[in-house]
């Protein structure tokens, strides 16, 4: 295994900060997945903030729940949940105590770890496309609920986001959130420029009630 990046690891005052503050400034730093045997570095690229009470596309919009309590705590810790029913997505927990604000690990680069990666992406046709999207990161780097929750401000977390270099202010780009049905226009996805690893954006589309037919 490579030694870990160069860089010390993000402060718990850096995520106590707005989710749209935060956000930006994560592309480029590097994501540390630590298991017994065995380390993935990713470079994170692509995020969406969201700001929980007030926030109507955040999961902490109408307060907390079992399945988005962790949310609600102490920033710099990790949000991971069960979406659609398909795959796993990962957040870290932003923001003052109470507020639910967190930032979503939507895309990022594999730089090291790579057979780790490729045996469980293993669909994945080049290695661009490994964590190319939340629910293909959360698989590349095993990430499920049971890591819901870990303080990743903790030297010797499972999970860890290291200072890396953070991407130059004139690639990073922002726009609307992807498929979200609420607040869409709200510009708080943020992505390194012309990174092959960044998801497409995709439009939430709502679907059309079916009329019955005339008897």
């Amino acid at each position: 295994m490579t030694a870990v990046p160069t860089g010390d690891l993000l402060p718990r005052a850096f995520f106590a900060r707005p989710a749209h503050l935060v956000a930006p400034e994560l592309l480029g730093r590097i994501l540390v997945r630590e298991e017994p045997d065995q380390r993935i570095l990713l470079r994170i690229t692509e995020v969406e903030a969201y700001e929980g009470t007030d926030d109507p596309a955040s999961h902490g919009w109408r307060g907390p729940t079992p399945r988005n309590e962790v949310m609600f705590g102490p920033a710099g810790h990790l949000y991971v949940y069960w979406i659609y029913g398909m795959h796993h997505a990962a957040n870290l927990v932003c923001g003052p105590v109470g507020r639910s604000h967190a930032v979503l690990l939507r895309a990022g680069e594999v730089v090291d770890g790579h057979a780790h990666a490729t045996l469980r992406r293993a669909t994945a046709k080049k290695p661009a496309e490994l964590a190319k999207g939340p629910g293909r990161l959360a698989s590349a780097l095993a990430f499920d609920r049971g890591l819901n929750g870990v303080d990743i401000c903790d030297p010797a977390a499972p999970v860890r986001v290291h200072a890396g270099v953070p991407a130059p202010g004139d690639l990073i780009r922002c726009g609307p959130r992807t498929g979200v049905s609420r607040a869409h226009e709200t510009p708080w996805r943020f992505w390194i420029d012309g990174d092959p690893t960044v998801s497409p954006y995709r439009r939430h589309v709502a679907k059309k009630r079916s009329t019955p037919a005339p008897r």
